[in-house]
């Protein structure tokens, strides 16, 4: 079975090399690593639909091959003098495949989901397009061929969609990007509805049973009718706008200043979660799940010193710092709870998770 790309690349873009791409780009850490997350399946996908039309894998195989090797050099590149010729070479290099309408689309996709603006994800798409090029280039081995690329990227559908952020397909309305995975989309779109409505459903028969319990007295009664209506309605606007990583998002990027001893609390904190977060993102299956084992033991590591220091802090900082963790708890949890459900995981990576969780619920509670 062919390597799952997309964590190929995932466990590539480790929490340092996300954030030398967020200092080349001059933007936060936490920001980079949502837009990542969004943006490394979305090129996936994009190329996909490029390898299914006539001529589109012998583009491929030229891109491909102009990039063999880049893995191996990205991070002395990043930071050199050499970085902005690197990320326009690679900007120009997905619009030669993609045209420069589906390349802005992905841009301006990419942008709205991780708030970043279309020009700025526009220059991470430029930075990342070689990565993405490069690990297939990997795949491929001494012999790259139009053939191989084609046949490599069909095998990785359904790996692509699941890792395709909540909601995100959506923000690609309107173009051809994501054609090619049309039974794919249309399942994950299925369990999503299914998940949604069961949730509108266990609301409106908690607010129907409310409407039972309660005795008409006046006409003043109508408020039992309209409260429990507008949390269904409030509910529904949650569920359908609001995906697990959007919520993450808006927790850790409202971290404040909080430093004892020379230690960022908060950035290390908000880097714990961020990386928490990639790393669940690129587990797919019990291989994927052993290789991420030691960066899960790493965010246990760093989230032990902030801990060791809590006492330190004053009611205020130890309140703004559980500010940081309680509101992206829901997202975490939802995310572990997928990732154990996979076949062989949960043997691998469970201890460690019960330990995360924890330490999370200990900061969650400061």
């Amino acid at each position: 079975m062919a390597t799952n790309l997309v964590t190929l690349i995932m466990q590539f873009l480790t929490p340092d090399m996300v954030g030398r791409i967020a200092n080349t780009l001059g933007i936060g850490r936490s920001d980079t690593s949502t837009a990542v997350d969004a943006a490394v399946p979305a090129i996936l996908a994009a190329l996909t639909g490029v390898a299914a039309r006539p001529g589109g894998p012998q583009k491929l195989a030229n891109a491909v091959t102009q990039e063999s090797g880049v893995l191996d050099r990205f991070a002395g590149i990043l930071g050199g003098d050499n970085q902005r010729s690197f990320i326009d070479r690679g900007s120009q290099t997905l619009s030669s495949i993609l045209g420069d309408r589906d390349q802005s689309a992905l841009a301006n996709a990419v942008g709205k989901y991780s708030g970043l603006g279309s020009s700025t994800s526009g220059s991470l798409l430029g930075a990342l397009a070689p990565v993405v090029m490069g690990a297939i280039a990997q795949q491929q081995g001494n012999r790259i061929d139009s053939g191989g690329i084609a046949n490599l990227l069909t095998s990785q559908k359904d790996s692509i969609v699941a890792a395709l952020p909540s909601g995100f397909g959506r923000l690609l309305g309107g173009t051809d990007l994501l054609e090619p995975f049309g039974d794919a989309m249309r399942r994950t779109a299925t369990a999503g509805g299914d998940a949604t409505r069961a949730a509108a459903a266990a609301v409106a028969r908690t607010a129907a049973d409310a409407r039972r319990s309660a005795v008409p007295a006046s006409s003043t009664n109508w408020l039992l009718w309209a409260i429990p209506a507008l949390a269904i309605a409030v509910l529904l606007f949650y569920l359908l706008a609001r995906p697990a990583e959007q919520v993450v998002q808006q927790g850790v990027t409202t971290a404040q200043n909080i430093t004892v001893g020379g230690l960022n609390l908060s950035q290390q904190v908000t880097d714990s979660i961020g990386s928490l977060r990639t790393t669940l993102n690129g587990i797919t299956d019990a291989a994927s799940a052993q290789a991420a084992l030691p960066r899960l033991q790493q965010t246990t590591v760093q989230l032990d010193k902030v801990s060791g220091v809590l006492g330190q802090l004053s009611t205020s900082q130890r309140t703004a710092l559980a500010g940081l963790v309680n509101p992206v708890m829901p997202a975490i949890n939802q995310l572990i709870d997928r990732v154990l459900a996979i076949p062989g995981v949960g043997d691998i990576i469970k201890p460690t998770i019960d330990t995360l969780k924890a330490k999370l619920a200990v900061l969650a509670a400061a």
